[in-house]
């Protein structure tokens, strides 16, 4: 389903009790952050999505976690379980498989076009909620609005949960991103659009054009899919407001901004409106990060505030970073879901993939793969740092296709088991995060490729590949009929344990564990 505007997704999650309201007064500096933080990180029945209420110096209710929970993130999406996203989209690529390399090279490309032809492109109106109150000038004062100050050493004030959109200045195609805004002072923010990204590729052209001003507006809130789009890593020059028509099942609704040569979300609960000189940077950060490091200070550009647009009672939606799991781990869950028919496109070969929470995104993916020659451990590893945004991937781990990768335990049981340290490995430099601190360069180093499936004959292995520990299919399922009979007082899943947490390790058949050890010795 497509939910109109933010506040019917509140209604939706407050029915099927994923809201918890806070009506007693919290201040919007570290209270909120450190009440949201507990909230993720606690027991599956405490993490709901929190409005608070009563947040002093406001009038404005915020709104924190809302995307913070696979259950969340799927209804967002307009869908019951995240894997959902993979089926649908790799559904619609399915009917027309590309044939040859050329064809397989636009393939992306001629998918988004596919979108603009059946009309979920987005649509214009003249009238739009977010325009109910228009603040110019010396009104348009961020200090209206409850900004969250997240962790004890941030540079101040930040916003967050951001839908940030501005046009390319050469080619005049839109883009959307979710960068953080420091708070300077009542009409000026810090752009923090990082080096890979759309909005520092318009800077960049700006400063070749010679264009003084690069027109921005900043919209928080409305419909969740609209939200989430902009933190999806799309190719250049694709429009995110067309993959969030594509999730709705109908066109975003976007009116004209009142000062800038913009569009911005109708269903919005409130924009800023503003623009960027490129020649002008300032000092931005610290910040507590995604990472669970506070971002050190660096200089990015100055967005210059022109306006604020409102509803006339409006949401104010924040996100809080820090010490992973959170809120974007799970923005970044359905990324990856989404996203992985796109890989196959390039890397059919590809079965699963896993980006972990404890990778923070761009430390560590898990790639199941279907291995049919020597060497195709490696040719997945170069292929994923030589695919859009994967190039920041700083550990790459391949494992045979019958390994979850979705369960961490059971990967790492494989990779650990899997792997000779001098044999099965890439190291090489390239881009990393900007965000990364562990790099002796920014942007710059070192990536580690993990070759962990079973190896051939063919690859140099002259030993026998053992078989995997697993036992009978008869006694297995005498044992799950006389577990009474032995004293339990309840019915256990026959597994065999590797370790915490790796419940589902060898629970699959044990023939498909004979057949890849087989085939460990080719």
């Amino acid at each position: 389903m497509a939910f109109r505007d933010l506040r019917e997704f509140i209604a939706k999650l407050e029915e099927i009790g994923e809201l918890q309201r806070i009506t007693a007064p919290v201040s919007a500096e570290l209270e909120i952050a450190e009440i949201t933080d507990r909230v993720c990180k606690g027991p599956a029945g405490q993490n709901k999505a929190l409005l608070f209420e009563n947040v002093a110096g406001s009038s404005m209710p915020v709104l924190t976690n809302a995307l913070g929970s696979g259950r969340r993130m799927a209804l967002a999406l307009g869908v019951d379980d995240l894997d959902e996203l993979a089926a649908n989209l790799g559904a619609l690529l399915k009917p027309e498989l590309p044939k040859g390399l050329g064809q397989m090279m636009n393939r992306a490309g001629d998918y988004w076009d596919a979108l603009r032809s059946i009309g979920l492109g987005p649509a214009i109106v003249k009238k739009a909620p977010v325009q109910e109150i228009v603040l110019l000038g010396a009104d348009a004062d961020l200090n209206r609005l409850p900004i969250l100050q997240c962790w004890p050493q941030d540079g101040g004030r930040f916003l967050t949960m951001t839908t940030i959109i501005s046009r390319d200045p050469v080619k005049g195609i839109r883009n959307v991103g979710m960068y953080r805004c420091q708070v300077y002072d009542s009409h000026t923010l810090g752009m923090h659009w990082q080096l890979h990204k759309g909005g520092a590729e318009h800077e960049r052209k700006a400063q070749q054009a010679g264009v003084d001003r690069i027109p921005v507006a900043i919209s928080l809130g409305g419909d969740p899919a609209v939200m989430w789009s902009g933190s999806a890593p799309l190719p250049p020059d694709i429009d995110e407001f067309l993959l969030a028509g594509w999730l709705r099942g109908k066109p975003v609704e976007l009116v004209r901004c009142v000062t800038q040569p913009l569009e911005a979300p109708a269903e919005a609960e409130i924009v800023i409106e503003g623009y960027v000189d490129p020649a002008e940077k300032r000092p931005e950060g610290p910040f507590g990060d995604h990472t669970g490091y506070y971002t050190p200070v660096d200089s990015y550009p100055v967005l210059h505030v022109t306006a604020i647009t409102m509803r006339r009672q409006p949401i104010y939606p924040a996100t809080v970073v820090g010490l992973p799991p959170m809120e974007d781990y799970w923005m970044g869950k359905a990324t990856e879901r989404l996203f992985l028919p796109l890989m196959r496109l390039f890397l059919s070969e590809i079965v699963d993939v896993n980006m972990p929470a404890e990778g923070v995104f761009h430390n560590l993916i898990l790639v199941s793969i279907r291995k049919r020659f020597p060497g195709h451990a490696r040719k997945v590893i170069n292929g994923l740092w030589g695919l859009g945004l994967m190039m920041l991937t700083k550990c790459i781990v391949i494992v045979d296709e019958a390994v979850n990768v979705q369960n961490v335990s059971e990967a790492m049981f494989h990779a650990l088991n899997n792997v000779d340290w001098s044999r099965d490995i890439i190291v090489q430099e390239g881009p990393v995060d900007a965000l990364d601190h562990a790099s002796y360069r920014f942007a710059l180093g070192g990536k580690i490729g993990i070759d962990a499936t079973r190896k051939w004959a063919s690859e140099g292995y002259t030993r026998e590949w053992p078989e995997l520990v697993a036992m009978s299919e008869p006694i297995k399922q005498q044992v799950s009929e006389r577990w009474r009979e032995y004293g339990f007082a309840s019915e256990a899943a026959p597994v065999n344990s590797a370790g915490p947490g790796s419940r589902s390790l060898l629970s699959r058949p044990a023939a498909v564990v004979r057949r890849l050890a087989r085939r460990g010795n080719n």
